[in-house]
C-alpha cells in the first residue's frame, strides 16, 4: 500500500508540473475563461507547483505530506467548481477530479486512515 501511494504522489507530482509548466498557455486560456486574474493564475499555480514538490520530495525525505495533498485536494476541488460555473464537457472535468481522488487516497494513507 505504501508504493501506491509513492506512485500516487509521483502521477499527481507530475501531471501538476506538466500542466503548470510546458501546457502554461492552456492555464491561461482556462483562467481567462472562469474570469480571474492573472495574479489568482499566478497564486494558484505557484501553491500547485510547491505542494506537488512536497508531495515529490516525500518520496526521499519525510515532509508534511498530509497537509500538502490536502491543500492539494481543495484546489482540485475549487478547479471542479470553476468547470461547472463555465459548464464545461465533462471530459474538462476527468484530470483534476482524478488528482482529487489519488490527493484524498494519499492523505487517508498517510494519515493512517487506511
Amino acid at each position: 500500500m505504501e508504493n501506491l501511494s509513492i506512485l500516487a504522489q509521483l502521477i499527481v507530482s507530475v501531471s501538476i508540473i506538466i500542466v503548470w509548466v510546458f501546457r502554461h498557455d492552456n492555464i491561461v486560456v482556462e483562467f481567462k475563461q472562469y474570469g480571474l486574474s492573472d495574479l489568482v493564475r499566478n497564486m494558484v499555480g505557484g501553491s500547485k507547483i510547491a505542494l506537488a514538490t512536497i508531495l515529490a520530495l516525500d518520496v526521499c525525505y519525510e515532509v508534511p505530506v498530509v497537509p500538502a495533498s490536502l491543500l492539494m485536494a481543495l484546489l482540485m476541488i475549487c478547479a471542479q467548481a470553476f468547470h461547472f460555473k463555465v459548464r464545461n464537457p465533462l471530459k474538462k472535468y476527468v484530470p483534476s477530479a482524478l488528482l482529487l481522488l489519488l490527493c484524498l487516497f494519499i492523505a487517508a494513507f498517510n494519515g493512517g486512515l487506511i
